[in-house]
């Protein structure tokens, strides 16, 4: 399973590529809270995100994000000791201005929403987050032709963790996400867990995917956005 994008990211785009970056405090939020806030405003239906890492502690740094977009740019999320650092990478004829213009204003009313909020919604949140993220890995280790083992059980993930959410299980729509994640769960389920995953049932599996992920990504904005 060999992630070209990662490499390239790692040996190339970090080096010789041009970047524009931002930094944002954690205060009031912890370390863990930023960072998902971050992911989530980061994220779109066009992005790919082919790199995560978390830090073991909620309020430390460490956690680590790599994203690619269909415009061929990469985004770079790292909790740092002291502060979020997002930073954009792209080529030399295009930009990054928007993460100033458009992600940071976003990022920094999210932030002071969330912050006020009880702590009920905010643990659903970012819940919820999470499940953004588990279709996220799916998506790549689909389009990777991971093994059916870590694909099913990224599938499993992001149903099970749904399924415990009140605001996503109440949402208009519910059910057949949930429907579609079983679907997949059951296919997955019935291949040689040790095998790759079929190159014929990927442009299946990431159509239901970035239609989930399209309701998902407007679910959570509506609760961060209020």
């Amino acid at each position: 399973m060999e992630n070209r994008l990662l490499d390239q990211f790692n040996n190339v785009i970090i080096s010789q590529w041009l970047f524009t970056h931002i930094e944002e405090p954690y205060e009031p939020l912890t370390h863990r809270e930023l960072f998902e806030l971050a992911y989530h405003t980061c994220n779109s239906v066009t992005m790919r995100t082919i790199y995560l890492r978390l830090a073991s502690s909620e309020d430390q740094g460490g956690s680590k994000a790599i994203m690619y977009s269909n415009t061929k740019k990469f985004t770079l999320i790292e909790a740092l000791e002291n502060s979020l650092k997002v930073t954009k990478y792209f080529s030399e004829d295009s930009t990054g201005e928007k993460i100033t213009t458009e992600f940071q204003p976003i990022l920094k009313k999210r932030k002071e929403r969330y912050a006020s909020k009880d702590k009920e919604i905010k643990t659903q949140i970012l819940k919820s987050i999470l499940v953004e993220r588990k279709l996220d890995e799916c998506a790549n280790l689909a389009l990777l032709k991971g093994v059916n083992r870590k694909v099913y059980f990224a599938i499993g993930d992001a149903r099970e963790s749904a399924a415990v959410i009140p605001m996503f299980m109440k949402a208009e729509g519910a059910s057949l996400v949930q429907l579609a994640l079983n679907k997949w769960m059951e296919t997955a389920q019935r291949l040689d867990q040790e095998k790759n995953f079929p190159e014929n049932l990927v442009p299946g599996l990431l159509k239901n995917l970035t239609q989930i992920k399209r309701w998902l990504l407007d679910l959570n904005s509506s609760f961060l956005d209020k």
